[in-house]
């Protein structure tokens, strides 16, 4: 979920309220997505390049706990 590439068609997109910034764009629009009937999800492969520490460190430990907040508040508690 949380890997920065997402690729919409704009009509989905645009029919979606987002509400969140930062980080917690992801969970919030990985959850409204999830929701939608008849909707095809693709996962497709990526490289990826590790981060050293001194780059992982901006994402702290709230910002996780935010991260499941969303997905909560967006997924499970909404209709």
């Amino acid at each position: 979920m949380e890997t920065c590439y997402k690729l919409f068609k704009s009509e989905i997109i645009k029919n979606i309220d987002l509400v969140e910034n930062r980080f917690w764009f992801e969970p919030e629009v990985t959850a409204k997505i999830s929701r939608i009937k008849n909707l095809r999800i693709y996962e497709v492969w990526i490289s990826y390049y590790w981060r050293t520490y001194e780059e992982w460190k901006k994402i702290w430990w709230k910002d996780w706990v935010r991260a499941i907040y969303c997905i909560l508040k967006y997924w499970l508690f909404k209709k």
